[in-house]
């Protein structure tokens, strides 16, 4: 059974009740907007639409309009389920169905729900204070769309007591701290963000797809930013970059990645005034822990806890990490979905880790493995190895169909720029044959690549993690 948690504040009564109202803002690449402005206007052009007690697909284009539009919703809409910018549209057929949609919020010129035949209130980034929108009462139904998966993606029931409730045991409204993510707000490592700047009264600077590295990182320096979340792969672009001194952050967040040493003490040399946190989290477990002792993995000390009564329990069986907390996910929606959780209330991460001393490591997710004749390889082990050499900057391991191991381990490598400025072509072979030696020396042989190539980038997804495949 998942432990219920008790939340009786909308988002719009949270920004009411700000004793910064006058001063806090939310910005986006195209515009600002204070939480005073918020919470007496609307950002929907009319009132054509009602939303009160209804199931409200939130498709908006920019992450500022799905802010403004959020906090308009909640308490109003029985429902709100949040599209990311990258949403295949051929998806929302079954979203709507599964989520049992009735009413469409999109911006100006989103052609692709134009044909669903539902009612459609549009959104934009500024507000209106002539007609507002009320705030409303209502338990709002929060829907993400979870990552990771192939084909339509699962959609994930929250409500926003679930969502903050990690957020209500940590936060304090502090006026001198001001957010910023690169992640997307309508999907969960973004949308704890944006929680914990409504929740602490805090300003909020939202990224924008496609925006360059730099031209971010002006606008979170224009802002003051202080406090700053990502994946490891989005703190790898800043560190390459060449712009990441541009902001000067009292705390550093990452999420959404294994988080291997390398990448923590990158951080740490090159924000050595800022407090480096790494935390765990998924859609559906919600907020497993925070470590900030500056090393990878976690305390073993963090498994079996026996407190039935603990906001977080967190368990390994068969190698996988599980939780059972207030922020749990509630279930899935649609037909033939599983069971999201266990019958005493766990849900199963996937996240493989391994027990070395006092402190957990991961070692990748369950649906990676690579096969090396009959052998498991996860592709995140072996990165944390490459990524160690002082060359490199990140890698990518992938498994290659072979017809007599069933596949082999190779390796993709984006080195630093410092190596990727040097006369690389007479030595790859030798540095290549370096990092396989380091390798060799911590690895069974069937983990060690059989092939290494050395990138000029690699892909990250919306979600701001490496894009895995399979050749």
């Amino acid at each position: 059974m998942k432990i219920q948690p008790s939340n009786s504040l909308t988002l719009g009564e949270f920004l009411k009740h700000s004793g910064r109202a006058a001063d806090g803002i939310i910005s986006g690449a195209n515009g600002c907007v204070g939480f005073k402005e918020i919470v007496e206007g609307t950002c929907f052009q009319d009132n054509s639409v009602s939303f009160c007690g209804r199931s409200v697909l939130l498709a908006t284009p920019d992450q500022l309009t799905t802010a403004l539009a959020l906090v308009k919703l909640d308490g109003l809409a029985n429902r709100v389920v949040l599209c990311p910018h990258d949403t295949d549209p051929q998806h929302f057929k079954s979203i709507i169905s599964d989520a049992q949609i009735d009413t469409v919020v999109c911006g100006e010129n989103f052609s692709d729900v134009a044909s669903l035949g539902l009612p459609i209130g549009r959104a934009h980034s500024t507000v209106d204070s002539q007609n507002p929108v009320p705030i409303g009462r209502r338990r709002t139904e929060w829907v993400l769309l979870s990552s990771g998966t192939t084909g339509s993606p699962k959609l994930v029931l929250h409500d926003l007591a679930s969502l903050i409730s990690p957020i209500m045991q940590t936060t304090k409204a502090v006026n001198s701290v001001v957010w910023a993510t690169f992640y997307d707000i309508r999907r969960y490592g973004g949308l704890q963000i944006f929680l914990r700047a409504i929740v602490g009264r805090c300003s909020m600077i939202l990224s924008h797809a496609g925006e360059a590295v730099g031209a971010h990182l002006a606008r979170l320096k224009q802002h003051g930013v202080t406090y700053v979340s990502g994946t490891p792969s989005h703190w790898r672009r800043v560190l390459m970059s060449g712009a990441a001194n541009t902001i000067s952050p009292v705390y550093v967040r990452l999420s959404g990645e294994i988080v291997d040493q390398n990448i923590l003490d990158a951080l740490h040399a090159t924000y050595p005034g800022a407090a480096i946190s790494h935390a765990y989290a998924s859609t559906e477990a919600g907020v497993g822990f925070n470590v900030i002792d500056g090393k990878e993995g976690f305390p073993a000390t963090l498994i079996d806890g026996h407190d039935p009564n603990a906001d977080v329990l967190m368990r390994v069986e068969d190698g996988s990490l599980r939780i059972r907390s207030k922020c749990t996910a509630y279930r899935y929606l649609g037909n033939d979905q599983p069971s999201l959780m266990s019958p005493d209330g766990f849900v199963d991460t996937g996240d493989l880790v391994d027990l070395r001393g006092d402190r957990y490591y991961f070692i990748g997710r369950r649906e990676s493995v690579i096969n090396v004749g009959g052998s498991k390889v996860y592709p995140e082990e072996v990165e944390m190895v490459i990524n160690k050499h002082p060359a490199v900057q990140k890698s990518l391991v992938r498994g290659r169909r072979n017809p007599i191991t069933g596949a082999l381990v190779v390796a993709d490598i984006l080195l630093k720029e410092r190596v990727q400025l040097s006369n690389l072509n007479n030595n790859q072979e030798l540095l290549a044959e370096d990092i396989l030696n380091k390798c060799r020396a911590v690895l069974p042989k069937h983990k060690v690549p059989a092939k290494v190539r050395f990138v000029s980038q690699l892909d990250v997804s919306a979600t701001g993690k490496l894009v895995r495949d399979h050749e």
